[in-house]
């Protein structure tokens, strides 16, 4: 039995492929591929790729997987802190709040700080919160009740009459032009007349009673209705005015879609105006004659010499003439929410 030796490798040639080139089935379609393996002349090859965990725990299930990296943690940055909207609304409420009353504060600290340094005489000028005592007396024993009604309803009543009068007045002349030219030197006269030098005569024809009162009211209160009604309705854009005309609106359809709503600012501010004189008016009235009303109630005070209570009718008045501007700019801005904020 002979012992047969390989022959030695040529130079060139390759060496037979040994058991890591064998072929080996392709999974993806079936067919043969070759395994690379080393080469007999290098001893080298591509190395297999690594299994992944669930592979080795099948080859070898005593062998346990690798633990799965930790996942790197991030310190998530503290979102900045939030205000409520609630109360960042409230805040800002506030805040407008005190600006705006900053002024009046100021005044009132100026008034209380005055009377007790010595710079004005105590006896006229009572510090401020003497004067508060005094309006907090008048309110409980009910006298502040019954002149404040007193006055509110001759100064709203005469201040009803006057719009009622006055707008389709003013609608009227502003639009007719002849109206206009006809009516136009009567309001002239009139409007420079003052209210207050027409109130002897008031009184002459209309008695001391309730009528000559409002009837004052309604004269101070027509003339800014009027004449800022009447400006309203000529200066209403005529391109507006134009375009109506050829759409074939009548006259009183024109006066709703295009007159009325143009003139509401420019009339408000009449109103508004009156709103003032009405009280202004009616309290100079009340000293003249009168049994009851702010007016009386300032007048009775100074010649009792309470002078804390006189004050305090005062600024019941201011009281009562805010407040009713801030009514009549609300009903303003409800009539006139076509317009386009500034």
């Amino acid at each position: 039995m002979s012992t047969e030796t390989p022959a030695p490798a040529v130079a060139g040639e390759q060496a037979p492929r040994g058991r890591a080139g064998t072929l080996v089935p392709d999974t993806r379609d079936g067919s043969r591929r070759a395994d690379a393996g080393p080469t007999a002349a290098t001893g080298e090859g591509t190395a297999p790729p690594r299994p992944d965990a669930a592979t080795q725990a099948v080859r070898d299930p005593a062998r346990p997987a690798p633990a799965a990296p930790a996942p790197v943690r991030r310190e998530a940055k503290a979102a900045p802190a939030r205000r409520p909207a609630g109360a960042a609304a409230v805040l800002r409420w506030v805040r407008a709040g005190l600006l705006r009353s900053a002024a009046v504060l100021a005044l009132l600290a100026l008034w209380e700080a005055a009377p007790r340094l010595g710079l004005v005489d105590a006896t006229f000028l009572p510090p401020f919160s003497e004067v508060a005592r005094a309006w907090w007396g008048l309110l409980a024993d009910g006298q502040l009740g019954e002149h404040t009604r007193a006055s509110l309803v001759r100064s709203f009543g005469g201040f009803a009459i006057a719009v009622v009068i006055a707008v389709p007045l003013g609608l009227l002349i502003g639009w007719y032009r002849p109206v206009a030219a006809f009516l136009g030197p009567l309001l002239e006269l009139f409007r420079n007349t003052a209210a207050l030098a027409l109130l002897p005569v008031f009184v002459l024809l209309l008695g001391i009673g309730e009528t000559s009162k409002v009837s004052i009211v309604v004269y101070a209160c027509v003339w800014p209705i009027l004449l800022n009604t009447i400006s309203a309705v000529g200066n209403a854009d005529p391109t507006l005015v134009r375009l109506a005309r050829s759409m074939d609106l009548s006259t009183p359809r024109l006066f709703q879609k295009v007159i009325l709503p143009a003139s509401v600012p420019a009339v408000f501010t009449g109103i508004r105006l009156a709103g003032a004189v009405s009280i202004l008016v009616l309290v100079a009235a009340e000293m003249i004659g009168a049994k009851a009303g702010l007016g009386y109630l300032i007048n009775a005070s100074q010649f009792n010499f309470a002078i804390p209570q006189m004050y305090a009718g005062i600024i019941t008045i201011s009281a009562i003439g805010v407040a009713f501007n801030q009514f009549l700019v609300a009903v303003e801005r409800r009539l006139s929410l076509w317009r386009v904020p500034a």
